[in-house]
């Protein structure tokens, strides 16, 4: 249990202080108590709490949207909707596009995880969210296999393309498909990153077939791939982007759909949220986008990112347990296997690893079956980093040794 935070350190009821290289479950991209962040909300807190932007404007408002609109990908004309998490911000989209299209259809993949809320878990493809008392889902969803080099069935996007083409007009009806969305690098399943012809392969087929291209970047966004937004790493331009998170550093909830104007086109009342675009939120939102700028976080993160990365990879040529590694930015996975050549899940070891590593006062973050995320804030120090992964190697080999 924790009791206060500084920078990448937590301090637990029991007095120990903690390395958090999983960013409290990737909100805090600028760390904890951030003090800049801290005095924007004390001033927003002195002067107004809540405005309806529902109904009418806010200056803070209007500017962190003006701010999104500028960094998100595509040159054209956007609108922003505020919510108040990620699994809102992509019911937003997910209710925008059946308004503009007319169509019911949706296209997810497996391993994906959009939230928790019956439109976002229904466009999941995680196990643990369908599961059966859930059941019925959201209608009108279909779930493709994501490729995943690593693990595959699909190595090529080729054959994940191929494979949906010739799933139309059998389970997926081509005429009724609205859009398809997609988290740029798979989080929840462990950092799953696809072969690099496959988004502009996809997007190529939306443009084809007339479906709208969704992104969700909740995990993946503002500067944490070492791009300001993941789906730049392959030069693709989204109709929609959906953000939440480290939005507004772990402040304040707030949720984020941004799209092209001619998509988000419906009427005054179709979507909105009471909260949504809170005044705090929004506060520590553009304090947070103006240190990602001036302390150049997007960059930083690409260069730690480099560096943890080579270090993981020598972890994993003397390790029997690492089957493989892999991340963009400070966004890293560390997969474990039982044996390199069956890739056989480890999972009991997983588990002994993220327990070794806390008792040695390390946080990371599970992923995927057998994986761990490593994902600490962008603004954690060089040294801090290297000494966050000492102790994971050091708790590596205790598990080895005890395996």
């Amino acid at each position: 249990m924790a009791t206060e935070g500084w920078g990448c350190y937590v301090k637990d009821i029991d007095g120990n202080v903690l390395l958090d290289l999983s960013s409290g479950m990737f909100v805090l991209n600028y760390g904890y108590s951030h003090p800049r962040l801290i005095r924007a909300v004390e001033q927003q807190l002195r002067k107004l709490t809540h405005f309806a932007g529902t109904d009418f404007y806010y200056e803070a408002q209007v500017e962190l949207a003006e701010r999104l609109v500028d960094i998100t990908p595509g040159k054209f004309p956007k609108h922003v909707y505020f919510g108040n998490s990620g699994a809102e911000a992509v019911e937003a989209a997910f209710k925008c596009v059946r308004w503009h299209t007319r169509r019911p259809h949706m296209i997810s993949f497996t391993g994906s995880f959009h939230g928790r809320t019956f439109g976002a878990m229904s466009l999941s493809g995680a196990p643990t969210l369908r599961r059966e008392h859930f059941a019925p889902l959201v209608p009108e969803v279909s779930l493709v296999q994501f490729p995943d080099p690593y693990r595959g069935p699909f190595k090529s996007s080729s054959e994940c393309i191929e494979h949906i083409r010739n799933r139309l007009g059998k389970d997926i009806p081509e005429e009724k498909v609205a859009a398809v969305i997609t988290e740029p690098i798979q989080g929840t399943a462990g950092y799953v990153i696809p072969p690099s012809d496959f988004y502009p392969m996809l997007k190529e087929l939306c443009e084809e077939k007339g479906w709208i291209f969704i992104v969700d970047e909740i995990q993946t966004g503002l500067g944490r791939s070492g791009k300001m937004f993941a789906i730049e790493h392959w030069d693709v331009v989204p109709d929609i982007v959906c953000v939440a998170k480290a939005l507004a550093g772990g402040i304040a909830p707030i949720g984020a759909t941004i799209a092209d104007a001619e998509v988000m086109d419906w009427e005054p009342g179709a979507h909105a949220s009471t909260f949504g675009g809170n005044l705090v939120a929004c506060v520590a939102a553009i304090e947070g986008l103006k240190i990602l700028e001036e302390q150049n976080l997007v960059k930083r993160a690409e260069e730690l990112g480099e560096m943890a990365l080579k270090r993981l990879e020598e972890m994993k040529e003397d390790s029997r347990l690492i089957g493989d590694v892999r991340g963009k930015g400070l966004l890293l996975a560390v997969d474990l296997v039982k044996d390199k050549r069956t890739k056989d899940f480890a999972v009991k070891e997983r588990e002994m690893l993220v327990r070794e590593s806390l008792n040695r006062g390390l946080i990371v973050f599970r992923g995927g079956k057998s994986a761990i995320r490593i994902a600490p804030p962008l603004t954690i120090g060089r040294r801090e980093l290297e000494l966050g992964l000492d102790i994971f190697e050091e708790a590596l080999k205790e598990v080895e040794r005890k395996c």
